[in-house]
């Protein structure tokens, strides 16, 4: 009897383990194969259901993204994120509330921009924060403030985990806003053609006067002019073309050159970000549930 084995009860399970799954190499291999083969199928019948189907794909998209981390949290106890997730849920409510009635209030379209743009914000230093605090756990500077590795650690990657999932929430929501406010102003439809002339002090996001000229130095916000000539309020058009993801004018639907309209550098970043999100969305919404479809067919044909 190995009495080294005995007396360590990881190595005791680590050899049960070892002992079950003998001779099951060929059923491993399966398992491996049908995931791979899954994993690919999946991928492509979500890329064709996005462009064939994007509103659908966008509503179920959206609604797994608020459901699925809500399940996991409430099974762990993780009261902290529930809370947080609650006064998300209800400003988002009131707020998505607002941007879908008709006739659509004067204050309502940059109302809901503010929102957006400023949890787009919060969440991208958030998410900053988080990241470089889990750098500074793994380069050891936590141990200069007396932090535990894992106190660090987990701070960071909480951090993290708020900021990205709070920005992917919240660019989807702001896409739908975004829609319904520009067509119920009805200078912007899915078909390309604005319903309303838009007159050369008008924002084609808002609907509102224009009251600073471009050339000029705005006290709360500046005027931007895009590659079209058209001109926009400055917290319209970022919401329009970063949070809510329109990389076109709202009136004419010409492409918009983000790295012409944002002569800052330190905005480009925010650019990058919003592809992280993208591909986050599919991390938290979608790979749940093909994980969940993997481990049913493992059942259904006995394989363990």
């Amino acid at each position: 009897m190995d009495w080294s084995i005995m007396a360590n009860p990881t190595r005791v399970e680590h050899a049960r383990m070892h002992a079950k799954h003998k001779g099951h190499e060929a059923m491993h291999a399966e398992m491996v194969l049908i995931l791979i083969v899954t994993l690919v199928v999946a991928q492509l019948v979500l890329v064709q259901w996005k462009q064939r189907h994007p509103k659908s794909y966008n509503l179920v998209t959206l609604f797994q993204m608020w459901v699925v981390p809500l399940y996991f949290t409430t099974k762990l106890h993780w009261w902290r994120f529930l809370t947080t997730w609650f006064i998300f849920s209800v400003i988002t409510a009131y707020i998505s509330y607002r941007a879908t009635r008709k006739p659509l209030a004067c204050t309502t379209p940059r109302l809901v921009y503010k929102w957006f743009l400023l949890l787009y914000k919060i969440s991208y230093a958030t998410g900053i924060v988080g990241y470089t605090v889990v750098m500074f756990t793994l380069f050891g500077i936590n141990l200069i403030f007396r932090i535990k590795p894992e106190d660090a650690m987990d701070f960071g990657v909480s951090l993290l985990f708020y900021g990205l999932y709070y920005g992917v929430l919240g660019r989807d929501f702001a896409e739908m806003c975004a829609d319904f406010m520009a067509s119920t102003v009805g200078y912007y439809s899915a078909s390309g053609m604005p319903t309303k002339h838009l007159s050369d002090n008008i924002c084609a996001v808002c609907g509102q006067p224009i009251l600073v000229d471009v050339s000029e130095e705005g006290i709360i916000e500046n005027t931007y002019r895009l590659s079209c000539n058209h001109v926009f309020h400055e917290f319209c058009i970022r919401g329009w073309c970063i949070v809510g993801k329109k990389q076109m004018c709202p009136y004419c639907k010409e492409k918009v050159d983000l790295k012409r309209m944002f002569s800052n550098p330190w905005e480009r970043p925010h650019v990058m970000y919003g592809q992280l999100l993208d591909w986050l969305r599919y991390l938290v919404a979608w790979q749940p549930v093909i994980i969940g479809f993997v481990q049913g067919i493992n059942y259904v044909l006995g394989l363990e």
